[in-house]
């Protein structure tokens, strides 16, 4: 077994306190050991001494190599348009693992992402849950189905009513497009023949995966809920813009929330109310939180940034990383293998040249799964 040693960083586990002067060691591209450790003398060594080691970023909510950048429509695979429930389209087969923004990814921390459909429909598509590196698509995946897209409020409102005269033109209309899937899902039955998307609703009917449900406003927030208790089924609710509105309902709910994108500008009606603030008061409220970009809306680049902005509004520093790694892992259903640093997880980690939160912090080098996939400067 070939061991890596990196020692004497600042180390931020996440699952615990950070520790100063620690070591991690890795090998066979699982975390051996973390803190003070006995360093084998077959062990490579890294001297991180001054420097800051933490968990790759987990962004729970892209389209990263899934949506066009600088290529124009030809690349735009985000939305299957042409119904409005499209539960059967899956998102691994848009993905192409050469594209720059997988590159982005690596070069910005950020190890796993989950990638998934647009929210032009009430009911998108299959979400999947990758590694930031890879050949194919299919040696990227760590869960797939991770989960079904779905939306409510303006995006489907306008994309169907508004642009091709078909139901749901309504928020009406978008929760009964939803709900009427849901049911006809309820009623499947594969003998009588084999519907792909039902197949895909059962699954969360049964509970086996969430609907993850596109929500800005409150009142889509309090909808998306209301749909969620209706079929008994898990939940998260993606983007949560006026989250902080609605706390107590989020709050006694319980179901997971990510946040975000926040650094765009309050472009459409649903993020009037846009604010920093969201992620503190959430955090408070005892309400489960992560952090995303939904790249390439805000360039996943930029993540860190919303975790600065969002400590410097209120969230706790601990929350924050947390927000980033540990809890959009547990949501997404692989904390198993990412999002903490702990013996038996995958070697996922990143040297930082300061506390990722801090305005001159750069990332000098990524790992997945004990392999260096991004270096900026030489380390030795």
């Amino acid at each position: 077994m070939t061991k890596l040693a990196i020692t004497g960083a600042t180390v931020y586990p996440i699952s615990r306190p950070p520790m100063a002067g620690a070591t991690l060691l890795v090998g066979d591209g699982k975390i051996l050991a973390v803190g003070l450790v006995e360093i084998p003398s077959d062990a490579e060594v890294v001297d991180a001494r001054g420097l800051h080691l933490l968990p790759g970023f987990v962004d729970p909510h892209t389209h990263v190599g899934l949506w066009g950048e600088g290529d124009g429509p030809p690349a735009y695979d985000g939305n299957e348009w042409t119904s409005p429930t499209t539960a059967q389209v899956r998102a691994l087969d848009a993905i192409n693992p050469f594209h720059v923004s997988f590159a982005d990814a690596r070069s910005a921390g950020v190890t796993t992402v989950q990638t998934l459909p647009g929210s032009g429909n009430p009911i998108g598509g299959e979400m999947v849950v990758i590694k930031t590196r890879g050949r194919t698509a299919d040696e990227m995946v760590l869960r797939r189905p991770s989960g079904l897209k779905g939306a409510l409020g303006e995006n489907p409102k306008r994309l169907h009513g508004q642009n091709h005269k078909r139901t749901p033109a309504t928020r009406m209309g978008v929760a009964a497009v939803i709900r009427q899937f849901l049911t006809r899902a309820r009623a499947y039955d594969p003998e009588k023949g084999r519907d792909l998307g039902l197949e895909l609703a059962r699954k969360v009917l049964d509970r086996e995966i969430p609907l993850r449900l596109h929500a800005h406003r409150a009142d889509d927030i309090l909808t998306a809920i209301r749909i969620a208790r209706e079929f008994s089924i898990d939940l998260s609710i993606e983007h949560c813009t006026e989250g902080w509105m609605v706390v107590d309902a989020l709050a006694e709910a319980g179901y997971p929330v990510t946040l975000g994108p926040m650094l765009g500008g309050r472009s459409k009606v649903e993020t009037a109310n846009l604010t920093f603030r969201n992620p503190g008061i959430l955090e408070k409220a005892g309400v489960h939180v992560s952090l995303m970009t939904d790249h390439p809306f805000v360039p996943i680049a930029h993540h860190r940034i919303q975790g600065a902005l969002a400590v410097r509004e209120g969230m706790s520093e601990a929350g924050a990383l947390r927000a980033m790694t540990l809890s959009p892992a547990e949501m997404l259903g692989v904390a198993d293998r990412v999002g903490s640093l702990e013996p038996g997880k995958d070697a996922d980690f990143v040297l930082w040249s300061d506390h990722p939160f801090r305005a001159r912090a750069r990332v000098l080098a990524t790992y997945i799964e004990g392999q260096r996939v991004y270096e900026a400067k030489s380390l030795s």
